[in-house]
């Protein structure tokens, strides 16, 4: 069993920054498959980010490549979500997720456990 608690989402200006964290109970987390997803008002939650247990290999929606960086401390049991550059159209409830020991969780039926969400919201 995981449970996630996210934090950091807030109102920021197009083009400013911001630092998601997720953190993350129980033993297992260094063995999972960690990734953000987002959801819009009124749009289907999407993949954002992934990484897998080792940081050896990470990947990104085309959306985000380039501006967003995921990374994790497996010893704090945290992952997290940078975001630069950012736009209005990143607006969103940002969600933590772990998608298992196996496999990078690419859409949200791959996901085992969810974090509660935090908002983002861009100013143009």
């Amino acid at each position: 069993q995981v449970q996630l608690v996210e934090s950091g989402g807030g109102l920021v200006q197009a083009g400013g920054s911001l630092r998601l964290s997720c953190a993350a109970s129980g033993r297992t987390f260094s063995r999972y498959h960690m990734a953000w997803f987002r959801q819009a008002p009124g749009k289907e939650r999407v993949f954002v980010a992934a990484i897998t247990p080792s940081s050896g290999i990470t990947g990104y929606a085309d959306s985000v490549k380039g501006r967003f960086t995921i990374s994790r401390d497996n010893a704090k049991n945290t992952v997290y979500l940078q975001m630069n550059s950012l736009k209005s159209e990143d607006t969103a409830v940002y969600y933590c997720a772990a998608g298992g020991f196996d496999s990078i969780p690419y859409v949200p039926n791959e996901v085992e456990y969810w974090g509660q969400g935090t908002q983002v919201t861009v100013s143009s």
